[in-house]
């Protein structure tokens, strides 16, 4: 999770944090739906109902907590922003479970859903941004150059130290388009 909140000099990182999305004690949650792979249907959706509000519940803490920590450094938080998969999505678990690639997919979801629900939960906008349309997404938004919007990110993780990896350049790049009031009030695309 990167929180980005607007500065007079510009956006600036707020905080960085990891959110623990699964229950250490169930060894099964880390992938769910690999864990119901051979169930009846019914079994499987039971069981992924039980994960995802499990999911849910650590998101909304996690949340909780960001929430918090920010507004007293004077935020007021308002959207959260989520870096989705450019998979296909399956129309039916059915299907999810005859397929061991559409069961990963379905794994991603699965917790960019918790997170979902989560921010929602919180009353927060919720913007999910598949990842191979982001850069382009962000160009349009903030409109600058790509390769002065990356050298900004990485100069941000310069700043907070490492780790600095993909996964937080993408979170920041789109929590600075999302910082935009055009981008904020757009809907997904």
């Amino acid at each position: 999770m990167i929180v980005l909140g607007s500065a007079a000099a510009g956006p600036r990182v707020l905080a960085r944090s990891r959110v623990a999305l699964i229950d250490d004690r169930d060894p099964e949650a880390k992938q769910p739906y690999h864990a119901v792979e051979f169930s009846c249907v019914e079994e499987a959706a039971g069981r992924l109902k039980g994960y995802l509000e499990v999911a849910t519940a650590m998101a909304r803490a996690a949340i909780e907590t960001q929430c918090a920590a920010v507004a007293q450094l004077g935020y007021v938080p308002k959207f959260i922003g989520i870096v989705d998969s450019a998979g296909r999505r399956p129309s039916s678990l059915s299907s999810i479970l005859k397929s061991h690639a559409l069961i990963h997919a379905a794994e991603g979801d699965h917790f960019r859903n918790a997170l979902s629900a989560a921010a929602e939960g919180q009353g927060l906008a919720v913007r999910r941004i598949p990842a191979r349309v982001l850069e382009d997404y962000a160009v349009k938004q903030l409109r600058l150059p790509l390769e002065s919007m990356l050298d900004a990110v990485n100069s941000w993780g310069r700043q907070v130290g490492p780790p600095w990896g993909a996964d937080q350049k993408k979170a920041a790049l789109l929590a600075w388009t999302l910082l935009t009031s055009s981008a904020a009030q757009a809907p997904s695309p």
